[in-house]
């Protein structure tokens, strides 16, 4: 890991993107005062994938894209890219070259990764690193940077130049969990620091919480890191670091307390401004509620001392001077929710709230583009998945649209309607010109790039 000061100053732009006034506020009064404007997309057209000539995304006309990193292709460290990609974020840029790191959402029996970075070798999620070149507009190459953990989901870029890799679940060595059968040989439900060179620890940061894990942000001002946790009944985090930068050292976890408001699932407005306090939890690596297999040994913690419910906190970001976070399937509709909380004062508020799957279906991952405004990854049952945009005036596009056909020998033997795979894992290049994004299923990873002016973001 490096830790100059060229690395920090770009991370923390990266990361900061726009003043609080700009993006937050323009969110706040156009959805309450208006409503969410929408565009469905209706003129999203097939566009040829520039890497292999499929047409693999419908786009609008302007923008093009490049598909890298399938599962089934070999890496540069000769390891085959494994299926499930997730969770992704810049973490270095070095001239005109991009790191990214990718999390595989795989539970697994064996680690897909060499010994030297396995933490459990009969676990087979992990994280691969992938390179891009801005100038060139070119994929690099890619290889392994964390291996042997379980169902690494979501997590988030540091401003110190790494990734935190959330495992989104709590199994322990082997045995059943809630009727799941697995034969690992450690305890999982953990965060990893993955960096953009060299070797990555695999220590677990266990001081973060041990629950089932999303998504987390990292506020650049003071270290403090935010996390959701993938649960109907959930909680909203937040990690204090004893010593900023060297989270091995411990800190103190605290879950969200909205005050008067135990449960926001549902009966949320916007343009409310909901006062929050924190709670401390004592034990940050219980796994269960006690006399239970419940998984929710954090959580419960935190409700007893007046802790608040979401519903499936998902994806998290930091961005405008406040954490963004989904609720996938919060809301009156139960449909996803986006929420903002501020630091500087403390306060909660409600983005926005679907009301029809037409419109959005169940948010996942979200990023915030370095022009403001926010990319919204939809994880639904349906066909096909969509990518959305939701613009500073309160106006939700839909950006790109999941089209990916196969027929054999067109690909790594692939065949199939994969256009229900989840979009997931996008992130800005730091000059806003590149959208990187996963589909989950069956696995691949994109640059896209257009007049992203015209969509608001």
């Amino acid at each position: 890991m490096q830790n100059s000061s060229s690395r920090r100053d770009f991370l923390k732009s990266a990361i900061a993107a726009p003043a609080v006034a700009t993006v937050f506020s323009r969110f706040i009064t156009s959805a309450s005062a208006k409503g969410i404007q929408f565009d469905n997309g209706s003129e999203l057209i097939p566009i040829q994938d520039q890497t292999t000539g499929l047409p693999l995304l419908r786009l609008r006309e302007g923008f093009q894209y490049q598909s890298f990193g399938w599962v089934g292709d070999e890496m540069s460290d000769g390891v085959i890219t494994p299926e499930g990609h997730d969770g992704m974020g810049v973490i270095s840029q070095k001239g005109d070259i991009l790191t990214l790191c990718r999390n595989h959402e795989i539970y697994g029996s064996k680690s897909f990764g060499p010994e030297a970075l396995t933490y459990d070798p009969k676990a087979g999620g992990g994280c691969a690193n992938l390179q891009f070149d801005l100038k060139a507009g070119k994929w690099l190459k890619s290889w392994t940077s964390l291996a042997g953990t379980v169902q690494n989901c979501a997590g988030g870029p540091t401003p110190w130049g790494s990734w935190l890799s959330c495992e989104e679940t709590v199994l322990g060595p082997k045995g059943s969990f809630r009727g799941v059968q697995y034969q690992h040989e450690k305890h999982h439900g953990w965060v990893f620091e993955v960096p953009s060179e060299g070797k990555a620890s695999l220590e677990p940061l266990v001081a973060l919480g041990r629950f089932v894990h999303e998504a987390l942000a990292v506020d650049p001002h003071d270290g403090i890191i935010y996390e959701t946790e993938d649960r109907d009944t959930a909680g909203f985090y937040r990690f204090l670091p004893n010593e900023r930068e060297v989270l091995s050292k411990g800190g103190n976890l605290q879950m969200l307390k909205v005050k008067g408001k135990d449960d926001l699932r549902t009966g949320a407005k916007r343009g409310v401004r909901y006062e929050a306090e924190w709670v401390d939890i004592e034990d940050p690596l219980r796994r269960d509620t006690p006399g239970k297999e419940d998984g929710l040994g954090v959580y419960s913690q935190g409700k007893e001392k007046g802790g608040t419910t979401f519903g499936r906190l998902e994806g998290c970001w930091f961005g405008d001077g406040v954490v963004y976070f989904n609720c996938t399937n919060g809301g009156e509709a139960g449909l996803g929710q986006v929420w903002s909380f501020s630091p500087r004062d403390q306060t909660l508020q409600l983005v926005f709230q679907s009301t029809s799957h037409d419109i959005l279906d169940s948010p996942d991952n979200l990023t915030v583009s370095p022009r403001g405004g926010l990319i919204l990854c939809e994880d639904a049952d349906l066909k096909p998945l969509r990518l959305h945009a939701l613009s500073r005036k309160g106006i939700l596009k839909t950006v790109a649209i999941n089209n990916i056909q196969l027929k054999k020998g067109q690909h790594n033997q692939l065949e199939g309607d994969f256009t229900g795979g989840e979009w997931a894992g996008a992130c800005f290049s730091p000059d806003g010109k590149w959208l990187f994004v996963n589909i989950h299923k069956p696995g691949i990873t994109f640059a896209i790039t257009g007049p992203w002016d015209e969509l608001g973001v």
